[in-house]
């Protein structure tokens, strides 16, 4: 019932911001170019538009997606809004060490059924993760090194990512840019699950380990060719038969999110929103719950920007 928690990390802007150790990509071969077209939503109102897209915080070189009527939208928008603004490395540190750090007494490999630590311990080896230094911190935080390592190894990149291709341009044309979350906050989402759930998530990761090719490209497809409920689909079905993960993880941040639309929607302006792509599709998506209150969402598409 923990499969797809996976899945929805690798689609958190700071899955890989507190990654302790990966592995070394492979050299691979110059990329081909093919455009992607993602799902893009817009709300609005007499003074206020409000652009809604789904992020990939990993990427290969060859998904091409910021054109055509993404890019447009961006370059409309005066403000850029991420899950989490890019934040001061050695604060970011200071924050995640006290939550990282397995304070339990038992190392986090001891954690796992005999038959999961065997697996556990040929998969750090296998992307060269450091046993030594995953035993001493919590089962989440080393979950989240074993999701990344085997994207990496596949020429999925954290630089070209979503949101640090999206703040990078902003920043650069001098946009406001806001997070939703801190990262205390996020990462405290994944800190307060109960020791057990912890140990059950990074067992299922073990689990899935020789699916995450296969997976990921699959949800790569879907979100390129822009469709979300596919993607929805893939991502969210599991999770939300899981309550202590689906609550903290989706069902409360679409919530927050949305109330954030519909107040931004008071002010004037156009801004950008950029987040998860698992949270604006599906039913209690973000999208789902913005037509519950009548508000006027709509996907948007090249026609749109002619």
């Amino acid at each position: 019932m923990f499969r797809h928690l996976r899945r929805f990390v690798n689609f958190l802007p700071l899955a890989a911001t507190v990654t302790l150790a990966c592995s070394t990509p492979v050299a691979s071969k110059p990329p081909a170019v093919r455009s992607g077209d993602p799902a893009l939503w817009v709300v609005s109102d007499a003074d206020t538009t409000i652009y809604l897209f789904g992020s990939v915080h990993m990427l290969k070189p060859d998904a091409v997606w910021f054109d055509d009527e993404v890019r447009a939208a961006f370059e409309r928008s005066d403000t850029l809004v991420l899950e989490v603004a890019e934040e001061d490395p050695a604060k970011l540190a200071a924050v995640i060490a006290p939550m990282a750090a397995n304070t339990s007494g038992e190392p986090t490999s001891a954690m796992l059924p005999p038959a999961t630590r065997t697996r556990y311990l040929a998969a750090l080896k296998r992307y060269r993760i450091p046993a030594a230094a995953m035993d001493s911190v919590e089962p989440w935080l080393v979950a989240i090194n074993l999701s990344i390592a085997p994207l990496e190894e596949l020429g999925y990149r954290q630089d070209i990512g979503v949101e640090k291709t999206l703040e990078t341009a902003a920043r650069a044309g001098g946009k406001t840019v806001l997070g939703l979350e801190t990262s205390e906050q996020q990462l405290g989402f994944f800190d307060q699950l109960p020791p057990k759930v912890q140990v059950a998530y990074l067992a299922t990761t073990v689990d899935e380990l020789p699916k995450a090719e296969k997976e990921f490209a699959a949800l790569m497809r879907h979100w390129l060719r822009g469709e979300p409920d596919k993607l929805a689909k893939m991502m969210n079905e599991s999770i939300k038969s899981t309550p202590e993960l689906a609550k903290p993880l989706l069902f409360d941040r679409n919530a927050r999110w949305t109330d954030w639309i519909t107040h931004r929607l008071d002010q004037p302006g156009t801004v950008f929103v950029a987040v998860g792509a698992g949270h604006l599709a599906g039913k209690g998506s973000v999208i789902d719950l913005l037509h519950g209150r009548a508000l006027p969402v709509r996907r948007l598409s090249k026609r749109n920007f002619r």
